[in-house]
């Protein structure tokens, strides 16, 4: 009987992907706080994530196909790859988004340092719960395999 470890795992190791890279997002946010006219980004985590999903009904990540359904072949193994990113990767810039402003600065930048803060905290919480999951998931998975 195969087993799917995709499907063991769940979607926590796209999860831990969305978080990975909404980390980089926010430090670039906390980075930018002085910068006049720098506005503030996010990532729509719930729709990275859906994407992600292959049961979302919207195709995932993993697929060959574009988002019009047209599929880039190549034709010549040295040709270069269809994707920009690995097969397999979540790509998460077409998710994402300027934060609106609770109080804009005069000088036209969006970022509050201290939601950015608390944001970025909230997402490091989120990614080590991820990875405390799948961490289980493998002992649970290892100890299955050799019977202790």
């Amino acid at each position: 009987m195969p087993f799917n470890l995709n499907a063991y795992l769940g979607i926590q190791p796209d999860a831990l992907r969305v978080f990975s890279q909404r980390a980089t997002v926010l430090a670039a946010n906390l980075a930018n706080a002085d910068t006049p006219g720098y506005k503030a980004r996010d990532i729509n985590f719930r729709a990275a994530l859906a994407a992600a999903d292959p049961n979302s009904g919207s195709g995932g990540a993993s697929g060959t196909a574009g988002s019009n359904g047209v599929q880039m072949v190549t034709t010549n193994p040295l040709d270069v790859t269809a994707s920009a990113t690995a097969p397999g990767t979540l790509s998460t810039t077409q998710f994402l988004r300027y934060r609106i402003p609770l109080a804009p600065s005069l000088d036209g930048n969006t970022v509050s340092s201290q939601m950015e803060e608390a944001k970025f905290a909230q997402n490091t919480v989120r990614y080590q719960a991820a990875l405390s999951f799948l961490e289980q998931r493998f002992r649970d998975l290892s100890t299955a395999i050799t019977g202790q």
